[in-house]
């Protein structure tokens, strides 16, 4: 970086001080509209990263987002969206904002009437049907956290991801408020709900298109592309359904050289793994997880993710991308020092199982956390199992095997 990218660094990290500080942002627009013209994405970017190395927490940067974009916002208007082949990831996320301005608008129109209070019963009806289709959303950003974000953590870009990851889940509990107000048909309330979530989508999509996807596409290689793509169809996608003129296989052979197959595991022949208790060959072993009732994650003792189960019907979703990322970026960011608690209490054998429950999409799910410890006694990682136990909870009395 020269000296004149380093000033420019100051003065962009300076205005997120003075935002932090209470300095109107109509002010710092004024102030500093000379000094930040054409101001690029990565610029955007590497301030957020800088600001995290010096020490502020992710959700101050967070909270003084919205802020931020109207400051640098003329100037971002000016970058363009990035050109990709139908079905690459950045054109599918393109995509599914398209899809999603589209939803909202019909949504906004159908809110629009019910906040007054004036909606007939067909028309809160259409809106609760529509509703519906629009929190397939919750894919799109699901699959950046997933898939796009520990790419971009592995060349170490994670500043952006770690901010956007908080405002992923500002609009997760404004989704909540709005479904929560709509049922109660408290349409003034609904009204104000619904309008403060369009307005951090619509934001959301701005930090992406202007931010996000240009600097990835600099960022990344094809090699590093591939991996997202083949990943993808793991988490699925927000009503959009990709091309196949993107061929991630093809891209990640001519990336690495070779020819080499990438299909998934055989399960025939292998050697042998001999365990504390019988021998399994490595096909036998990822047959066995797969079908766990239950979902199941490890954490080495470095807190590097090894290894997911890739169950059928996933509580959770989970991608290839989650391999090989440190655990602490696979938590949004308000929750990441719980995750740490809970780890430093196992690395000290204070406590040796942390467990939660939660109800998500109709389900019950039981989230309980293990240590794990070598003959030794070394601490040697974590493992996280997740299991849907409405069933479960409603068992009484006997059945035995012989009721079957």
């Amino acid at each position: 970086m020269d000296a004149s990218q380093k000033d420019k660094q100051e003065v962009l990290k300076q205005i997120i001080r003075d935002l932090h500080a209470g300095v109107p942002a109509a002010e710092l627009q004024k102030t500093f509209a000379g000094i930040v013209k054409n101001t690029s994405p990565e610029e955007i970017a590497n301030m957020e990263n800088a600001l995290i190395r010096e020490g502020f927490p992710p959700e101050e940067i967070q909270r003084l987002c919205d802020v931020h974009v109207q400051v640098f916002e003329k100037s971002l208007s000016k970058v363009g969206k990035p050109s990709k082949i139908p079905g690459h990831p950045v054109h599918t996320f393109l995509a599914e904002n398209k899809e999603t301005k589209k939803q909202l608008k019909g949504l906004s129109k159908r809110a629009g009437k019910l906040k007054k209070g004036k909606g007939s019963e067909k028309q809160i009806s259409e809106f609760k049907s529509d509703w519906e289709k629009f929190k397939e959303i919750e894919k799109h950003y699901a699959r950046k956290e997933n898939q796009l974000f520990p790419a971009l953590e592995a060349v170490h870009f994670t500043g952006p991801t770690q901010v956007m990851w908080g405002k992923h889940d500002e609009i997760r509990e404004k989704l909540k408020e709005t479904e929560k107000r709509f049922k109660e048909k408290k349409w003034p309330e609904f009204g104000k709900s619904f309008k403060s979530l369009e307005s951090a989508i619509k934001k959301m999509i701005f930090l992406e298109e202007k931010i996000l996807y240009p600097a990835s596409a600099r960022k990344l290689n094809e090699k590093s592309w591939a991996e997202i793509k083949l990943g993808e169809s793991e988490i699925g996608y927000a009503w959009v359904e990709p091309s196949g003129m993107y061929d991630a296989r093809i891209a990640k052979t001519m990336e690495s050289g070779s020819g080499q197959n990438i299909s998934g595991p055989k399960y025939e022949g292998g050697d042998m793994v001999s365990l504390s208790q019988g021998q399994l060959s490595p096909g036998q072993i990822d047959l066995l997880l797969k079908n766990l009732p239950f979902d199941v994650t490890f954490v080495d003792e470095n807190d590097t993710v090894r290894y997911y189960s890739d169950t059928a019907h996933r509580i959770f979703p989970r991608s290839p991308g989650i391999i090989g990322r440190q655990v602490q970026n696979c938590h949004p960011p308000k929750s990441v020092h719980v995750v740490e608690d809970i780890i430093q209490s196992f690395r000290d054998k204070k406590k040796d199982v942390a467990e939660f429950w939660i109800q998500v999409n109709g389900q019950f799910v039981h989230i309980r956390y293990f240590p794990l410890y070598d003959e030794a006694g070394s601490y040697r990682g974590v493992i996280e199992v997740s299991q849907e136990i409405s069933g479960i909870r409603k068992l009484e009395g006997e059945r035995r095997i012989l009721d079957w």
